[in-house]
């Protein structure tokens, strides 16, 4: 039992990128899936699937890599914690390294980015940076 499951998926691909694997392996669950699925449309990461056993499934993550091989992702970050819960209206949504980077918010529309949200003019609890 995992108590912060977004926290271990962000150590999971973090880690990955580090040790230059190709895929990452990581329980699944819906919030995960969409996590992933925000950053793949950003570039982040190069793809995501559902496998294994439809008792315990399992999201499989790409990493993906630039030209050096070093990850896209150079820094990700868990903002929003069980114990602690940032929420932010959307004229309060920071700007994750002036711009350079994105942070993952769960809204009432679903999970967005920053730029999405605030076009959106929606605000929601900030779950991680990423740049």
């Amino acid at each position: 039992m995992l108590t912060d499951p977004i926290a271990d998926m962000i150590t999971r691909i973090r880690n990955g990128g580090q040790a230059r694997l190709k895929r990452v392996g990581m329980p699944e669950s819906r919030l995960k899936r969409e996590v992933a699925r925000v950053l793949q449309e950003q570039g982040y990461i190069s793809s995501y699937s559902s496998d294994g056993d439809p008792k315990k499934p399992v999201l499989t993550v790409e990493v993906r890599y630039n030209d050096g091989s070093e990850p896209m992702i150079q820094g990700i970050q868990r903002v929003s914690r069980p114990s602690r819960r940032v929420y932010v209206g959307w004229q309060e949504i920071p700007k994750v390294r002036n711009g350079l980077g994105i942070a993952i918010l769960s809204t009432p529309r679903g999970i967005l980015t920053d730029q999405q949200a605030r076009e959106a003019h929606v605000g929601g609890e900030i779950l991680a940076e990423v740049w």
